[in-house]
């Protein structure tokens, strides 16, 4: 065999030991892929977004209000779904007719400004108290979304991890899409978008 072929099948063997050394473990057990299906985080994901999910972060650090996540449906563990955390676990969330207060552990209370969303509800009336484990979450496109307001609130277990990026479509690849801050004053919490190539 020649120099070339040689050279040739050892680059070859380096490849296939860094996929299986590096590549698998990362996909298995890092990160994941999923395709947006539906129009329920409207307009900040839309239907066929590719998104790269980080399913280590929440070993590392507790999921927060605004975080962007993929977890399984606790009425069909086989279904994915996609919303953004509004309630933390020992907090209150209610809305009335699409405002969102939340009375946190320490009993203070503020009204949540979300620019994420376009269109309210506001045939919604309900004030929902968590527990220890559970997260309230909602879709951005709060008219069309199943979430905690119709099926309760979402237990720890069941959270995959958060969407740290977008690949697809191109024209709205980016790092944390849909990544929100909340600042708080007084009497109430005003968020302030993160800069994303994303909108």
């Amino acid at each position: 065999m020649s120099d070339n072929g040689k050279g040739l099948l050892k680059d070859l063997f380096t490849l296939a030991l860094l996929i299986v050394v590096v590549v698998i473990p990362i996909r298995a057990f890092v990160v994941s892929p999923f395709v947006v299906d539906g129009e329920s985080m409207h307009p900040t994901f839309e239907n066929l977004d590719y998104l790269i999910v980080d399913e280590l972060v929440y070993d590392f650090q507790a999921p927060a209000r605004g975080d962007v996540i993929v977890f399984r449906y606790p009425g069909d563990p086989s279904i994915f779904y996609i919303k953004r955390i509004i309630g933390l676990p020992g907090e209150t969330v209610s809305i009335n007719r699409g405002v969102v207060t939340i009375t946190t552990v320490a009993g203070r209370t503020f009204t949540l400004a979300e620019p994420y969303v376009v269109s309210e509800d506001a045939t919604y009336t309900k004030s929902v108290t968590l527990t220890s484990g559970e997260y309230f979450v909602m879709g951005d496109n709060r008219p069309n979304s199943s979430d905690s307001r119709v099926w309760g609130p979402l237990p720890r277990k069941d959270i995959i991890g958060r969407v740290d990026l977008r690949l697809l479509p191109l024209s709205r690849i980016g790092f944390f899409p849909g990544a929100v801050s909340y600042t708080s004053s007084p009497s109430i919490t005003a968020p302030t978008t993160t800069p994303l190539t994303a909108p």
